[in-house]
């Protein structure tokens, strides 16, 4: 079996369907059924088997699907390791990045570290920070970038930090914001949490939201158009003059900080192309390069 193979159980496993399988992999149905006979007749063995409800895996092929991240995981360190051997910074550098800084700061960073080693490729998944932050723990990427103070042993490298703002078209006063409408949007659960505790903090009953949109983008858009206040990092607002920015504060005046971090495991330094991706980032301001 190669590499293919063990992500078509991979996949196969995680859907328990030929057709959404096929459809993820982009080959065609036909196509799927006879590679996993391929392999069906290399163990001499069944791996699935077809129902009602999608392909029941049978226990040796359960065994080989739990076999497949370890194979998957194994297969790319060997070329890691192979790459590194080489006198070049080359290979491909995965990375897990939080969604804001996919938006506004990671295509600058990618092109300025792309120009100094042409021979790199890039992997890059994103999310919210507690799901980059899972990808680091797992080591399914060589570097996490994520917005906020998470428990992390392992080393990490401070990117930059912004404060929490109370964002609006006009002037507002805290005293008023629960009788005004607030526009919320989805974001990491550590910011939220942030926000919410002030909330309780300072006021006695809900906010009163008005519009609930998916993305702080959004939410910037129809704050700037009159509709309501949002709450919002100080990084998302970019300085924007037309807004009204407030600082939240804690309960002795000091504004609430939100910190950025790169995650890292030690051990991955061992890579060339990751040690020079962390030294580069190192190097770089954020705010004033990006």
């Amino acid at each position: 079996m190669n590499e293919r193979d063990w992500h078509i159980l991979k996949v196969l496993h995680e859907q328990k369907n030929i057709t959404k399988t096929a459809q993820s992999l982009y080959i065609s149905q036909p196509s799927l059924t006879k590679r996993i006979q391929q392999m069906e007749g290399e163990f001499h063995l069944k791996i699935v088997e077809r129902g009602a409800r999608g392909v029941h895996f049978t226990p040796q092929g359960e065994y080989l699907a739990n076999c497949a991240e370890e194979m998957l995981v194994r297969l790319r360190e060997i070329k890691e390791t192979a790459f590194n051997m080489g006198q070049e910074i080359s290979g491909t550098l995965r990375l897990g990045v939080s969604n804001y800084i996919t938006l506004h700061k990671l295509p600058g960073l990618l092109k300025m570290f792309r120009e100094r080693y042409p021979l790199v490729d890039f992997h890059v998944t994103t999310g919210w920070s507690n799901e980059v932050l899972s990808l680091i723990y797992k080591e399914e990427v060589h570097v996490g970038i994520v917005r906020g103070d998470y428990q992390w042993s392992g080393a990490k490298h401070h990117l930059f930090e912004e404060t929490i703002c109370i964002a609006s078209k006009e002037k507002v006063a805290v005293v008023d914001l629960p009788s005004l409408p607030r526009i919320d949007y989805k974001t990491d659960a550590l910011l939220k949490m942030m926000i919410d505790d002030w909330w309780r903090n300072n006021f006695q009953g809900p906010p009163l939201v008005g519009m609930e949109v998916d993305k702080g983008d959004t939410c910037k858009e129809m704050v700037k158009n009159g509709l309501g206040y949002g709450i919002m990092p100080s990084a998302l607002l970019e300085n924007d003059r037309t807004l009204r920015q407030m600082d939240l504060r804690d309960g002795q005046g000091n504004p609430l900080i939100r910190n950025t971090w790169m995650l890292y495991h030690e051990k991955s330094l061992e890579l060339k192309l990751v040690n020079e991706f962390v030294r580069f980032v190192e190097g770089v301001d954020f705010m004033r390069d990006l």
